[in-house]
């Protein structure tokens, strides 16, 4: 049984079908984001206005029906940012989000109330999105009964539809509350809300962060099987590069409010042109046990600057082994190097090199990578 709800254009949600990696021929991006910018003003003690945090600055990019996109980057990035300035929480300083043909910004309360129920967030802490007194079943019900969907019984038979897709026993976990739970299972309670209104676009922050491997693996798992099932679109956010790479058909990399590099997961994996990008990926730790731990002296020093006063031109470049006097005078833009891999770099990485730290910089340091 499925309580359908009206699409965001005024028919029924189209949820099947999946999209390659890039831009397909003719196809209508789900979401688009253009020069989008968000930033907050900071105050000092007595309230007087002390700088601008600029904590995301002007990013654009598309995700298609059943595409799943990566973003990946240290803490500080704009990652989760970037997510809350996509759902309108808060509404960005300027830009455009463009979902299923709307623009979301600048939209009244109740426009926005009507098509959050087509994009919906699983968020990082299961048990902090979760009302700790409220059972799991009126938890999983509480989309459907705030948007007036379905009767009663109609309610409850589509729970123990949820719970059952997420791999729960809706008759022994339905009475249950999420003390009771593990992680695991409240995360994947906090998915089966996510998905009981049938939403086109699922934005997961962190969703995995908190979970042990093993679990880990069971809801990316769980991810995959309900993209494949019902046709979401996943902007999925992680620091954990290879954690990102199970899940992504695309990935953007992102430094301190800005796109480094973006592209297909396998490309930018193989050959990334952005030296923070490989950096990232050389700071994650090989499973042999003889070449797993990056050592002190392929450490980057210095430290991520702060987003009330970015470096100019690149803002990499403080840190970055190739940057050169051009680098702190112009901003480079995103451009095309390879088939939809873009790098927003003026020395990108050379196409054929073994990619050794000694040819190309070290890395940062493993726990500012994971931080």
């Amino acid at each position: 049984m499925t309580l359908n709800g009206s699409g965001t254009s005024g028919g029924t949600a189209t949820l099947s079908g999946t999209a390659p990696a890039g831009a397909p021929n003719g196809e209508k991006p789900l979401l688009e984001v253009r020069n989008l910018v968000q930033e907050f003003p900071i105050r000092n003690a007595g309230g007087v206005k002390g700088g601008m945090l600029q904590a995301v600055s002007d990013v654009s990019f598309t995700l298609h029906a059943g595409e799943s996109l990566g973003v990946v980057g240290e803490t500080g990035s704009g990652k989760s940012t970037l997510a809350r300035s996509i759902i309108q929480a808060p509404s960005p300083k300027s830009g455009e989000v463009i979902f299923d043909g709307i623009n979301l910004v600048g939209l009244q309360r109740r426009q926005m109330e009507r098509l959050r129920r087509h994009m919906q967030m699983v968020f990082q802490d299961p048990y902090g999105s979760l009302d700790p007194k409220w059972k799991v079943s009126d938890i999983v019900a509480e989309p459907l009964v705030a948007y007036g969907l379905g009767s009663r019984s109609q309610r409850k038979a589509r729970v123990a539809e949820l719970l059952e897709l997420v791999g729960l026993d809706p008759e022994v976990h339905g009475d249950r509350r999420p003390g009771q739970l593990s992680g695991g299972q409240a995360q994947r309670v906090a998915i089966a809300r996510a998905i009981a209104l049938n939403p086109q676009l699922v934005i997961c922050d962190e969703p995995v962060s908190s979970l042990d491997v093993l679990v880990q693996a069971q809801v990316l798992n769980l991810f995959e099987k309900l993209r494949q099932e019902l046709g979401l679109a996943y902007l999925f956010i992680a620091h954990d590069l290879a954690l990102v790479k199970q899940v992504s058909d695309r990935v953007v990399v992102m430094y301190l409010g800005k796109f480094c590099e973006i592209g297909p997961s396998d490309s930018l994996y193989t050959e990334p042109l952005h030296p923070y990008t490989l950096a990232l990926l050389k700071s994650v730790p090989d499973p042999d046990p003889e070449i797993g731990r990056v050592q002190s002296e392929d450490v980057i020093s210095g430290e991520l600057p702060s987003p009330l006063d970015p470096p100019s031109g690149c803002r990499f470049r403080t840190r970055c082994p190739l940057a050169q006097a051009r680098c702190a005078e112009e901003v480079p833009e995103l451009r095309e190097l390879r088939k939809d891999h873009f790098v927003a770099c003026h020395f990108p990485l050379p196409g054929n090199d073994d990619r050794d730290l000694t040819a190309v910089g070290s890395t940062v340091a493993p726990d500012e990578a994971s931080a």
